[in-house]
């Protein structure tokens, strides 16, 4: 299968692309009930993997064995994967692409960031020059033979911003990503700068960027939107809610039905493995 020509094809239709953040297995099995699409963010991985903020620490050999059982698990979704600025060289940032679409990703996201990298929705980015990031950017282009190729920007003046939105949509990059776009208005501009060109949009809950419906996105021109943090957010607010109950009810676990636990387990093909398992017993018994 074509992963990066269907994930291409995906955008291309009518309407809005969405593509869910997870940051681990189990969020991506909860997350691909609802959605066609998966989004591995860096906040998230560098959160979960390594309880870490996400500016640099992330191991380019643990991304790419996460996205692995990824899509080991989920052969039908689409998968974009951040690549953050290539893990530095543009050497080592081919090399992760060509691994990637080995193993059969749909996409990377590659941003210009200069290291020492942040959050695209936080303060104190800085870019590389625009020419050594293209440089970057064309080597990667060249490496790749199907995966698709987010170009990312995380400019902050606002001319600077449509002067690389414009450069980037002139590669042979198949979207352009405007990280912490801060107004309506800004995501027109950039519409208009990039032409024909795919426009991705992040959107993360508490960043900068404006909150939007795909409805609303799709009539900005908007082709594809990230959504980085969903699933973190929701089990962070949850984990916290239930380890304040067990501390405040002295350890006492709260009364629930079997819904949860069949849930869980459903989540996780428990029901399908089982069957499975039952199933090889019965065959070698009968042997």
């Amino acid at each position: 299968m074509l992963y990066g020509k269907a994930l291409r094809d995906e955008i291309a239709s009518a309407g809005t692309t969405p593509l869910i953040g997870v940051y681990d297995m189990y969020s991506a099995s909860l997350a691909a009930a609802h959605y066609d699409g998966l989004f591995v963010s860096g906040f998230g991985f560098a959160a979960s993997y390594y309880g870490l903020p996400d500016i640099g620490f992330i191991a380019w050999p643990d991304m790419v064995a996460f996205a692995e059982r990824l899509r080991g698990a989920f052969p039908r979704h689409h998968l974009l994967v951040d690549i953050d600025d290539g893990y530095v060289d543009a050497e080592l940032a081919c090399h992760v692409v060509r691994r990637l679409e080995r193993s059969g990703i749909s996409g990377v996201v590659l941003e210009d960031q200069k290291r020492p990298r942040r959050c695209g929705h936080t303060e104190g980015k800085q870019v590389l020059p625009l020419e050594e990031y293209l440089a970057k950017l064309n080597q990667v282009l060249e490496s790749r033979t199907d995966l698709l190729v987010v170009a990312r920007t995380d400019a902050t003046d606002d001319e600077e911003i449509m002067h690389r939105a414009s450069a980037l949509a002139a590669t042979d990059a198949d979207v352009v990503l405007v990280d912490g776009v801060r107004s309506v208005e800004a995501i027109r501009r950039i519409r208009g700068v990039i032409g024909n060109k795919p426009l991705l949009f992040n959107q993360i809950a508490g960043g900068k960027s404006p909150r939007l419906s795909l409805s609303e996105l799709a009539a900005l021109g908007v082709d594809v939107a990230i959504y980085s943090t969903p699933c973190l957010f929701a089990a962070h607010r949850a984990m916290e809610e239930a380890m304040a109950e067990l501390k405040a009810t002295d350890g006492r676990l709260p009364s629930v039905d079997g819904s949860s636990r069949a849930g869980a387990g459903a989540a996780v093909g428990a029901g399908e493995v089982t069957a499975m398992l039952t199933e090889n017993l019965r065959r070698h018994s009968t042997r």
